[in-house]
């Protein structure tokens, strides 16, 4: 069994009901090769309350989990749990952004009480990339790449590195190798962040895509139209779109990169299950936390 997440990918980026379709052969190969789910939405966002909903099965409404760093209570069913009892050993490779339940944690000096980002019960972790992105950051400086422990800058410089030396590249890297070292069924879980900001997409995936080709966002409706919630996000700046078309332009450019350099990652995935012969016998999920406006709306 194989569940992978991507996270904040946007589904309709890759219908022709829109202005580009972006070229993703491995999951259309995947599609064509299975069941695709066209009407499968996120229940929630952002990313802690969708996974909530994705890993128990339950509504938000159920699961209680309302914003990153939210609680998510220990007596939950979830996904992991279910496939220990099925008698698999689920094993994470990347993050699953669940806030532990308290009342599960008798030490109060536990990192886990202080971190919103915590391992959803039942994993067993090969790789931890729930931040600062340590195993990643680390492999890069193998390559001899002068890189600081800030995970943000990292990843922003993605586009000045090759697309092989990519976070996504090195999930991809240590789950490959960790199938390999299988013996018996398996079940994996692959989370990975791409396409989420920070917007730049790994190495030649950067220049995939131009500012000229991503068409435009949705406009917002004209003031004293909009819903008061929605008036008062645009006067965020973490949330508000930039007003600067180019830029929206660029950012979308980068995202549609950053889905056609994970999509290249998941054909490596598709090869070799292909080539072990377990192609056949291999359950294979694909799905997301959630979308991004791209600058839908404002």
């Amino acid at each position: 069994m194989l569940f992978i997440t991507l996270d904040q990918f946007r589904g309709d980026c890759l219908s022709s009901a829109g202005h580009l379709v972006v070229r993703t052969p491995n999951l259309d190969r995947l599609a064509a090769a299975g069941v695709s789910l066209r009407r499968h939405y996120s229940q929630a966002a952002p990313c802690a309350p969708g996974r909530a909903a994705l890993y128990t099965g339950m509504y938000q409404m159920n699961n209680r989990v309302v914003g990153n760093g939210t609680p998510l209570d220990d007596r939950l069913d979830n996904v992991a749990r279910v496939a220990r009892r099925a008698g698999y050993r689920p094993t994470l490779f990347g993050y699953t952004d669940q806030g532990v339940d308290p009342r599960v944690v008798t030490d109060a000096a536990d990192p886990r009480r202080s971190t919103a980002w915590g391992i959803l019960p039942g994993f067993d972790v090969e790789v931890d990339l729930s931040g600062p992105y340590t195993p990643w950051i680390e492999w890069l400086r193998t390559f001899g790449h002068d890189v600081p422990d800030d995970d943000q800058v990292v990843l922003a410089g993605e586009p000045d590195r090759p697309a092989e030396h990519s976070s996504s590249a090195f999930l991809t890297g240590r789950l490959l190798a960790w199938i390999e070292r299988q013996d018996g069924p398996w079940f994996a879980h692959a989370s990975y962040l791409r396409p989420h900001p920070p917007y730049g997409a790994a190495g030649r995936w950067a220049r995939e895509y131009t500012a000229d080709e991503v068409g435009e966002p949705i406009a917002p409706a004209p003031p004293g139209q909009r819903h008061a919630l929605h008036e008062g996000m645009l006067h965020l700046d973490a949330l508000a779109a930039p007003t600067d078309a180019q830029r929206v332009r660029q950012l979308r450019a980068q995202y549609f990169g950053m889905i056609g350099e994970v999509d290249d990652q998941l054909g490596r995935v598709w090869d070799a299950l292909v080539a072990s012969g377990h192609w056949e016998d291999t359950v294979v999920v694909v799905t997301a936390d959630h979308g991004e406006q791209l600058g839908d709306h404002g």
